[in-house]
């Protein structure tokens, strides 16, 4: 009989983590783990000592059963088991046998599909009562029950923690409550519109891990490891939380190295998962915004890094990484640092995947602007149009399906004429070209010599026109040289889906760029 999660906690006060048999934190009844050709890694405590018999079955029959032994100062256990079709329910029972006393646990209704980790700040966070149609996507539970859900809670550590401190929501089906009982309480929206278009699509099972905190940089989620190689220090500095930052209008999380990634993606790590997705980047946009091209690749690396090693080789070294770029904040800011983290988000490569970021994906949503949003415009509600972006490139990157358009366009020429002063900006797919506002395109334009001799320059807006499917027209007129151009460098660059460059196929907006000459 498994013990109830009041009694576990009991056990635990009374007798210590080592002496309690029971699963990690996050195996539970309903649970998705990971289908083949990777292997599931299932772990918990024990007696150390002891011989610990896993067993996998479907009704009577038994699939496969492995034994290991319960080793380690804390008296843990980790089994692989063997490689599994998509399907279920199965049943899994973990029995302990310590000098002839036998303990079993029981977990029920598990399946086997993909499992997908969600990470981020608040953008991931929001949850589906707090989006446009958020009844009518409640609704939908109902129709997906091979999606399940899990969600770690909210905690931080100054070193890195073997399992997670805390559950908020423990695997589940979903139901129009825990999609979004109330604001930022349970289910990611953006996790989960995502999870079921995949669901709907390949017809198995979905397992969603949600571990996000609202207002946290990517230095908080990313290992000492990570952060070393872009020049931060991995001295601990004095934790946040907590004492609370004030951050656009709302109450930021902790800031401090790692302390995210210690507690709420360290525990995770022995999962064998199939790939990640992540909204975050806003909170950069204040810390550290010129270290994002370094920090972000960095996470993604070393995330893919200790998921393989964690689940004992069986997580993909590369696996699929899809990210959102961030949507907008306020109209004519003082800065310009939403299009630089928005630059930063693809290595200054402007599309993704790239040479620095393989094998990832990215949903565009500077077109997805809410300025009335009750949450604050930096927490715009379409969700939707997020997630589905999110899905397109999911299908392409992480499941190779050809000819399914996820990427908008992006110039793969540039041919300047000085004599009458234009440029042609050749893109790499046919274009879907609204009205150019004014300052959509600007160039880097000449405005004189200093007293050295030097050219000085200064960024001035240019008019453009599409002559072609695949061509835009800049004009500089009154700039006798030009060193660089850019498009849609600023927070807010176009209203709502309206921006004047998408894709033909898809409809899919053209991401920021810049593009300095020699």
């Amino acid at each position: 009989m498994t013990a109830t999660p009041l009694l576990l906690l009991v056990l635990l006060l009374l007798t210590g983590a080592d002496a309690v048999f029971r699963f990690a934190s996050y195996y539970g009844d309903h649970m998705v783990l990971q289908q083949k050709p990777a292997r599931a890694v299932v772990w918990g405590y024990g007696e150390v000592g002891a011989v610990v018999t896993v067993t996998l079955g479907r009704g009577i029959d038994t699939v496969s059963k492995t034994r290991v032994n319960v080793h380690g100062d804390v008296g843990v256990w980790k089994v692989v088991l063997d490689p599994m079709d998509h399907g279920g329910p199965y049943h899994l029972i973990a029995q302990q046998n310590i000098k002839g006393e036998i303990t079993s646990i029981h977990l029920e209704d598990v399946l086997f599909g993909d499992v997908w980790i969600c990470g981020g700040q608040s953008n991931m966070e929001m949850t589906v009562s707090t989006i446009f149609n958020a009844s009518q996507e409640k609704a939908k539970a109902a129709k997906y029950p091979y999606v399940r859900l899990f969600t770690a809670a909210l905690e931080s550590s100054e070193t890195e923690l073997l399992d997670l401190p805390k559950v908020d929501l423990g695997w589940s089906i979903p139901t129009p409550q825990n999609l979004g009982n109330g604001d930022f309480t349970y289910f990611s929206a953006v996790c989960w519109i995502f999870g079921r278009h995949l669901a709907q699509k390949l017809k198995y099972p979905i397992g969603l891990v949600e571990s996000v905190w609202g207002g946290t940089p990517v230095e908080a989620w990313s290992s000492k490891t990570a952060l070393s190689k872009c020049g931060l220090s991995e001295a601990p500095k004095e934790r946040a939380y907590p004492r609370l930052y004030r951050f656009m209008d709302t109450y930021a999380g902790p800031c401090e190295n790692s302390v995210l990634w210690n507690a709420m993606i360290h525990p995770l790590l022995n999962m064998t998962i199939k790939g990640a997705i992540w909204y975050q980047g806003e909170q950069n946009t204040g810390q550290n915004p010129n270290l994002y091209n370094c920090t972000f690749p960095a996470l993604i690396q070393d995330w893919r890094r200790s998921f393989h090693e964690g689940s004992l080789g069986q997580t993909d070294p590369k696996f699929p990484f899809g990210f959102v770029q961030l949507s907008t904040y306020v109209k004519n800011p003082p800065k310009d640092n939403y299009p630089l983290i928005r630059w930063h988000q693809t290595a200054d490569y402007g599309y993704a995947p790239n040479p620095k970021m393989p094998n990832t994906f990215m949903a565009v949503a500077m077109d997805l602007g809410d300025e009335t949003s009750p949450y604050g415009s930096v927490h715009p509600r379409d969700k939707e149009t997020v997630a589905y972006r999110l899905y397109l490139g999911a299908r392409a990157v992480a499941y190779g399906e050809r000819r399914v358009p996820f990427q908008g366009p992006f110039p793969e020429n540039i041919d300047v004429s000085y004599t009458d002063s234009y440029m042609n900006i050749t893109y790499n797919q046919e274009l879907l070209v609204t009205h150019f506002s004014d300052d959509i395109f600007e160039v880097f334009c000449s405005t004189g010599v200093d007293m050295n001799g030097k050219l000085q320059y200064a960024w001035v807006t240019a008019p453009a026109q599409a002559p072609s499917s695949r061509v835009v027209t800049v004009l500089f007129k009154g700039c006798s040289h030009i060193a660089a151009v850019r498009y849609a460098w600023s927070d807010w660059p176009c209203e709502y889906k309206a921006c004047p460059i998408y894709s033909v196929r898809g409809r899919l907006p053209a991401p920021v760029f810049v593009e300095y000459f020699k």
